[in-house]
């Protein structure tokens, strides 16, 4: 094709949002960029290092060398109708895309909506997914500039090109002619495509977390001879969880399980020649180190970082932990310095834990890792942990280690700039170690994205989390998140857990109460408890717990402070084979009366005996008796105890959970029901939640007002210096809704209710009402009974305030409601004063839809009035939602009862409500310049119900979102 075929006198900016990096197939970083004239000298290394065979594959006959016309071709281009993206490692090319926007003669072209498309990958990165993401990348670039299609034509030989295009999951058409297979697909997502983008990331995530957790090779970057520094005791304790004698000469170690050396290096710039330190020559530099280094971890004044990192990437090291401090936790020079260093790293190809990162372990036996500041390995237990705080990371450690519980792998990334906890979900995805996830999370960096992983990963092992900073909402210094998501609210945040199957817990010790019994017991079948035990009174106490948290007790069965093993036996078993009962709850006190009642070192009753324990063994036999037949019948068992504090250990074999207060036994028990009863949810809807196909639903009607009322705004608006350019009256609703961002504007009541009404949501008109005369002919045309209220925005959804009058019947009671609000109200026009038809006596309920752009949109419901401004009574979904999800949604609230008919009352057609809920859902999906929905009263009748209020609000898309390309962040 000649490009100068078509002239194009202006020359846009060059588009810094293309710019991403991102993991490839086996782990590994690379950065994608647009090509620009300075990169000459680098397209033609790259065309050098390409086989002949690639080469043919490419251009369809030999083509050994670029001459100077090819480089300005590929170098040059105009970022809208010939757009070329490299990837760069090391600052090197190891692939290009190109496209060139054609007619529908296949003639270069800056009007068409088709374009050519070609790659080159260096044989060397074949294989590592590279050209399946420059697909992703380059097709969004096109979409952007209103390509809706692109066409390539490939060699039938060229195995591997044709199935990037085939597995993409786009729509395509396929034929063959002359020898050449011509493709063409649309570039219009679809859900395979995006699950196919999903299935890439999740497995190139969860590669490079493993590639983190399993180094053959490693360097301590920043060791001492002073033993008490931080790079010294990274190096003890990297030493010890090798769990071997070094050579001192070598420094390898045994073979792992594949007979693979391991080796362990020690680096100090400034140490002399021939030093050791425990047993391990010491390097001046990781380059004077003669075999491959799979991790470093450095450990050196945040000064001398950058040149560490620099000889790390030389050296091919894979990833880094960056324990050095000073970063984004000082402010915003060290923000900057800390974006610096992951930009480094990535363009290394390095993924980074921290900075400021207490450290990395895995537990494997083949392959063990102690990468941090914890002095011993933990023991190897089904437990993943991750947080963002080293004293947390401690005391998670510490409470495991107390409890007698295992670990897989543990991660405390500090600053969290590059490797976060969606990298470790996906790792633990697929991780048969890891059994369940224990979080500790002040921030999140992509919440959306969590809550994607989350839901998949929770569908077969339990999450749960402690979330930091609940109350005040504030960020910790140092933790790098989009300014979208520092705002993030803690019902929002609910509604992400409770949507995802996360199980939120307060406290660390909740955590693994919660933790435990999820490991260690089969989960509910259902939320029937049976209380057993040796004392009524905490046999009370644990029912009580057990209302309180939502579970349905039996009454306690109260053995008496004189039971028995047996007893004990006779009476656990008695409860596991009820089939009423879906879940047991043993209490035990020391019996009294008996030399076994231990109370500060002495007896409440007979004399001193050393040799008696804080518990009774026959007790204990009887638990776990009852432990195994429990898991048989599928039905979890735990214990509530006082005073016996060696019976947990004596349980601890059989997997029984063992807590020292009824209300920890009850409130773990009640996070494993609530997480039993949301994997029965998803199964169930796995096969039966829809989202149903509604009549009267106009997508093009709704998106032509939606990008009219922005170029009415753009039209008026100054540009921004940033936005993106595209030539074209054709594609003028593209520049509109790829700005990127803008503020929101609230639509005019007229064009809200137009919008609505394209999707089946009919609001009830309302007339002004400036005087009396006018008030009276608006009553006569819309029909009495009417209702005159006010709808300035300071008394809007004010009754309180008397700005409404209801049951007006004629003409008379109009005219007097009138003179009234305009006396009470400073007059009728400053107040803006209505009429609308009396809607039908119901509830009056509350329906909103608001993106939020960290989560996406959230829907919501609550009763109108007091029970959602005063008391918060509001329940949220995330969009878009199946009919059951709105079902749940309306009977989540506690003032539910209001619409079923509480005390005699008439229920309400919920059935309408569901269905205006699920139409509020596919709008805002469907068109995601809508920002807000408010339909505020929604009053609900016994038959129908009636929309009194709404507002829209609108707002341009942001040029990238989270369901473009996969990219890393760059915050």
């Amino acid at each position: 094709m000649d490009d100068s075929a078509v002239a194009h006198p202006e020359q846009p900016d060059y588009p810094q949002h293309w710019e991403a990096d991102i993991l490839l197939r086996d782990g590994g970083t690379a950065r994608i960029r647009p090509i620009t004239p300075d990169d000459a000298g680098r397209l033609v290394e790259f065309y050098e290092q390409v086989s002949d065979q690639s080469k043919y594959f490419r251009f369809f006959a030999p083509y050994p060398k670029l001459s100077d016309k090819d480089v300005r071709r590929f170098t040059h281009h105009d970022f809208v109708n010939r757009v070329a993206l490299a990837v760069v490692i090391r600052d090197r090319f190891i692939a290009t895309v190109r496209y060139d926007r054609i007619d529908a003669d296949g003639r270069p072209s800056d009007a068409g909506t088709d374009a050519e498309v070609a790659f080159l990958v260096q044989d060397a990165h074949q294989g590592r997914g590279v050209a399946s993401a420059l697909l992703e990348h380059i097709a969004a670039v096109a979409q952007e500039r209103g390509i809706r299609r692109f066409q390539a034509e490939v060699l039938p030989e060229n195995r591997k090109m044709v199935k990037v295009f085939t597995d993409a999951g786009y729509t395509q058409r396929r034929s063959f002619a002359d020898g050449v297979v011509h493709l063409e697909f649309d570039l219009e997502p679809t859900a395979r495509s995006l699950a196919v983008m999903r299935a890439r990331e999740h497995r190139a995530e969860a590669r490079s977390v493993q590639r983190l957790l399993t180094p053959r090779s490693v360097a301590v970057i920043g060791v001492s001879r002073n033993p008490q520094t931080v790079g010294r005791a990274l190096l003890r304790d990297l030493l010890g969880s090798f769990e071997t004698e070094f050579d001192s000469r070598y420094g390898t170690a045994a073979p792992d399980a594949k007979g693979t050396p391991r080796a362990v290096y020690a680096v100090n710039r400034n140490a002399p020649p021939g030093t050791e330190l425990d047993g391990i020559p010491v390097h001046r530099s990781i380059l004077d180190i003669p075999g491959p280094v799979d991790l470093a971890v450095i450990a050196v004044p945040e000064g001398a970082v950058p040149a560490a990192v620099a000889e790390c990437g030389a050296h091919g090291v894979q990833g880094l932990v960056v324990v050095t401090a000073g970063y984004a936790e000082t402010g915003v020079e060290g923000r900057d310095r800390q974006r610096a260093l992951v930009g480094q790293a990535r363009a290394a190809g390095m993924r980074v834990i921290g900075p400021n990162a207490f450290g990395l372990i895995n537990t494997d036996p083949d392959l063990p890792l102690n990468a941090s500041l914890a002095p011993h390995l933990p023991r190897r237990g089904g437990f993943g942990i991750f947080c963002q705080s080293g004293a947390i990371g401690v005391a998670l450690l510490e409470a495991a280690h107390r409890r007698g519980l295992g670990v897989s792998s543990f991660a405390s990334v500090g600053n969290r700039a590059d490797v976060s906890g969606n990298d470790f979900l996906q790792y633990w995805a697929e991780d048969d170690a890891t059994e369940v996830v224990l979080l500790y999370l002040e921030s999140f960096g992509n919440p959306r994205k969590f809550t994607r992983i989350a839901r998949r990963l929770a569908a077969v092992k339990p999450i749960v989390v402690v979330k930091g900073a609940r109350h005040t909402g504030s960020l910790p210094p140092g933790h790098a998140v989009p300014a979208t998501a520092t705002g993030l609210r803690d019902a929002t945040v609910d509604a992400l857990f409770e949507q995802a199957g996360v199980t939120r817990v307060e406290t660390i010790t909740e955590l693994y109460d919660t933790g435990e019994l999820l490991a260690l017991q089969p989960l509910p079948p259902g939320d029937r408890v049976a209380v057993v035990g040796n004392s009524d009174s905490l046999g009370l106490l644990t029912h009580d717990a057990c209302l309180s948290a939502g579970l349905r007790p039996r009454t306690p069965v109260d053995l008496t402070t004189a039971a028995t093993g047996e007893n004990f036996r006779i009476a656990l078993d008695v409860a596991l084979s009820d089939p009423a009962v879906d879940a047991v709850i043993a209490v035990a006190i020391p019996p009294i009366g008996t030399s076994a009642h231990a109370f500060m070192g002495g007896r409440l009753t007979g004399p001193d005996d050393p040799e008696m324990g804080s518990d009774d063994p026959e007790i204990a036999a009887a638990l776990l008796e009852a432990g195994r037949r429990a898991r048989e019948l599928g039905k979890p068992l735990v214990l509530a105890h006082l005073a016996l504090t060696d019976l947990p250990a004596r349980l601890r074999p059989g997997g029984i959970p063992a807590f020292a207060a009824p209300e920890r036994a009850v409130h773990a028990l009640a996070h494993a029901v609530h997480y039993a009863q949301w994997r029965r949810r998803m199964a169930e809807a796995e096969e039966t939640a829809r989202v149903p196909e509604l009549d009267r639903i106009d997508e093009p009607g709704a998106r032509a007002l939606v990008e009219a009322a922005l170029s009415t705004r753009a039209a008026i608006s100054r540009p921004s210096p940033t936005t993106t350019l595209v030539r074209g009256a054709t594609r003028r609703s593209l520049l509109i809704r790829t700005q990127p961002g803008g503020a929101r504007i609230t639509l005019p009541d007229a064009e809200a209710r137009a919008l609505l009404a394209h999707y089946g949501i009919d609001v009830s008109p309302t007339l002004p009402a400036p005087d009396e005369e006018t008030a009276v002919r608006a009553a006569a045309t819309l029909g009495y009974p009417a209702a005159l209220k006010a709808t300035a925005p300071h008394l809007r959804h004010r009754p309180d305030l008397g700005s409404v009058r209801l049951d007006l019947t004629g003409e008379p009671g109009l005219r007097r409601a009138h003179r009234e609000l305009d006396a009470l109200l400073g007059g009728a026009a400053q107040a803006e004063l209505v009429v609308q038809r009396l809607a039908p006596r119901g509830v009056d309920t509350v329906i909103g839809a608001t993106v939020d752009p960290a989560v996406g949109a959230i829907l919501s419901f609550g009763l109108a009035g007091a029970p959602a401004e005063l008391l918060g009574d509001v329940a949220h979904r995330l969009v878009p939602a199946t009919d059951q999800d709105v079902a749940g949604l309306i009977r989540e609230v506690r003032a539910a009862p209001l619409l079923f008919g509480w005390r005699g009352a008439e229920a309400v057609d919920t059935g309408a409500l569901e269905e205006l809920l699920l139409r509020v859902s596919q709008l805002v999906d469907d068109v995601p310049e809508v920002a807000s929905v408010d339909l505020e009263p929604v009053v609900v009748a016994p038959h129908g119900l009636a929309i009194l209020g709404a507002r829209v609000r609108i707002a341009p898309l942001p040029v990238r979102s989270d369901l473009g390309p996969r990219a890393m962040s760059t915050l």
